[in-house]
């Protein structure tokens, strides 16, 4: 998935505004217009469109772990990552959801995609890890969608 698919996909499920989406970049300490962001939410055959950084990705992920769990002064923040790949997407959603693997389970069937606990394990290990697998469009896609139902039960997910 591409990170304006992901950003769309949050954006919506956690119903923001684009100024939303603004302060959460700055909980993380990045500066980013709201015409910015307004470019990045539209759809790839729209005028105006821009591709999302992978940078400016992780500093919304890092921001959201801010907005809903809270900025530790003992804990350092959550690194920066110059590359997104899906199971960065899927930790970094994992963490500001506060998720465990039954739970990730749950959100999947939401979405009637069906996947083993183990599968969900190996998305979380780190890479060079015998049991590491990267995690594919498909589950990250049903990851949202499930996540949507889940937070917004009365809207369905798109």
């Amino acid at each position: 998935m591409t990170n304006n698919d992901v950003l769309r996909s949050v954006r919506y499920m956690l119903n923001l505004s684009d100024a939303q989406v603004v302060a959460i970049l700055a909980l993380a300490e990045t500066e980013v217009s709201e015409a910015e962001v307004h470019s990045f939410l539209k759809k790839e055959d729209e005028p105006g469109y821009r591709d999302c950084p992978d940078v400016i990705m992780g500093y919304f992920l890092n921001g959201l772990i801010f907005q809903r769990r809270g900025k530790s002064e003992e804990a350092p923040a959550p690194s920066i990552e110059r590359k997104m790949t899906n199971n960065i997407i899927m930790k970094k959603l994992r963490v500001a959801f506060d998720l465990k693997t039954t739970d990730i389970l749950e959100i999947l069937k939401l979405a009637d995609f069906a996947v083993g606990q183990s599968e969900i394990g190996a998305i979380f290990r780190k890479p060079g890890h015998k049991n590491y697998r990267e995690c594919g469009d498909q589950i990250l896609r049903n990851f949202l969608k499930g996540l949507t139902q889940k937070i917004r039960p009365a809207v369905k997910a798109k």
